[in-house]
């Protein structure tokens, strides 16, 4: 049995934990033995049903699927708590002798310090996305992990949906021909024009989150093309604060909390990878008036056809749904094999990778070497603007193209 302790109980937790209630009811034996939280409360807040404070309300509408937004979920619902012990400082869990394996799930600018001071105690592990505040603390909990011979993965929930699963699937196995083009991304809305995102201010200070859209959001879309183009060359990108000042109000729309934005909040880029493709990427979450978003998130182009809006259009005469043509077409061993158990979940399968990746001493798929290269390229952004040049993958993560980071690294001592 895998025990493992959780570091930081914010409303992204109920997402995880929704992932372990999926695991559990599929046989996975591990037992979450630590909860860890500045604030005791807001551990107890996630022990056991009928005690404790009452949940937090959720920032956005459950129908919106994002994370953010999971139901609230005790670990009670999927295991029994009367072991589990409640901290208050993280270092504290690291002494608990009963501490196998560490899920981080706190801000940005707390991954390293939590991630090294887990590894170097011996425990594996598993945090968010972005992995790091800069890449020199990412490349330095990799090295860790690797010297140490530990399991260490970061929580890339796109990378397992069933979506980009298919986008994989249409690409790797030619059914779009050679990959040419991909565009992705959204101007405007949810956040948009001047909100707090997610109401979490620390999202806008630099030395606590590192970027802004770019380190946010630049992640999750590096790694869904890395998975389906392969590996980024080159990034040309602007990155701008449209909105340097972000605000917070009421139901009834009065301004309630102002904040100075320090990090960016709109990208335009260009990428180029080895395979010979090309992907445009634009994000905002500023904006006034209408957003402009692209159908399914992502449109994609090869020398056979196209996927636009999650519809499948091939030279072929191939016209359908992605999704219904995938779970069709697609071999039943890869089937089995990107949705582990049958879970569907993205939670419940990159926990259970991780899992397994311990048991097994094999490295899980979105592993910290992955997590770096996502954010290596989502930095490459940042640094090519402040450049004013196209800069290479290979410049930012051997330290050659850092000017932006510096500031980072040199408060935190990297």
């Amino acid at each position: 049995m895998i025990r493992i302790a959780i570091v930081g109980c914010g409303r992204i937790l109920n997402a995880h934990l929704q992932g372990y209630k999926a695991l559990r009811e599929k046989g996975a034996d591990f037992h979450i033995v630590a909860l860890v939280a500045r604030r005791r409360d807001d551990a107890l807040m996630f022990l056991k049903s009928g005690e404790g404070p009452p949940p937090r309300p959720p920032v956005l509408d459950p129908a919106t699927g994002d994370p953010l937004a999971a139901p609230h979920t005790y670990l009670s619902d999927f295991q029994d708590v009367s072991d589990v012990a409640i901290y208050t400082d993280y270092r504290d869990a690291l002494r608990d002798n009963r501490v196998d394996a560490v899920n981080d799930f706190t801000s940005v600018y707390m991954h390293h310090q939590i991630g090294l001071d887990a590894l170097r105690s011996g425990r594996h592990l598993l945090t968010q996305k972005p992995l790091a505040i800069s890449v020199k603390a990412a490349q330095r909990m990799v090295e860790e992990a690797s010297a140490r011979h530990l399991t260490f993965a970061v929580f890339e929930n796109i990378r397992t949906s069933p979506r980009t699963r298919a986008l994989g699937w249409a690409a790797h196995s030619g059914l779009l021909g050679q990959m040419q083009l991909a565009v992705g991304g959204s101007l405007g809305g949810l956040w948009s024009p001047d909100k707090i995102v997610a109401e979490t201010p620390w999202r806008h200070r630099k030395l606590e989150a590192g970027g802004g859209a770019a380190i946010d959001i630049g992640p999750h879309l590096f790694d869904l093309l890395r998975y389906i183009l392969g590996e980024v060359q080159t990034v040309t990108a602007q990155v701008r604060i449209i909105e340097p000042i972000r605000r917070l109000r009421d139901a009834e729309g009065r301004v309630i909390k102002e904040i100075v934005c320090g990090v960016d909040d709109t990208y335009l880029a260009t990428a180029t990878f080895a395979s010979g493709a090309v992907a445009h990427l634009v994000w905002s979450w500023a904006l006034h008036g209408t957003p402009v978003t692209i159908p399914g998130g992502f449109a994609l182009y090869g020398t056979s056809g196209s996927i636009v809006g999650g519809q499948i259009h091939l030279d072929d005469g191939t016209r359908g749904d992605l999704l219904q043509l995938f779970h069709t077409r697609a071999d039943p061993i890869d089937v089995r094999r990107w949705f582990p158990l049958g879970l569907q979940d993205p939670s419940a399968i990159q926990q259970y990778d991780w899992l397994r990746g311990i048991e097994s001493g094999h490295a899980p798929e979105t592993s910290g070497k992955e997590g770096l290269r996502d954010l290596a390229a989502s930095y490459a952004m940042i640094e090519s603007s402040l450049l004013g040049r196209t800069v290479t993958l290979d410049e930012v993560l051997a330290g050659q193209v850092s000017a932006y980071q510096n500031e980072i690294n040199a408060h935190y001592g990297f």
